[in-house]
């Protein structure tokens, strides 16, 4: 997770907009960009937001 924002907003937007445009789940995204899918959603976790498979979205 070194190259992607740090900030947890920023790091949301950058989710939300690779789930949108180019991965049909967060399982799928996480295995194509290496991401360890608890720490991401652990750290979006932190401001309040959970993943939401049927809109495949974090809010």
């Amino acid at each position: 997770m070194d190259e992607l924002p740090k900030d947890p907003f920023m790091l949301m937007s950058f989710i939300n907009m690779k789930l949108r445009d180019y991965y049909k789940s967060l399982d799928e995204l996480c295995e194509d960009l290496n991401i360890e899918q608890e720490i991401l959603t652990t750290t979006l976790g932190s401001i309040g937001m959970e993943y939401n498979p049927e809109t495949n979205k974090f809010w």
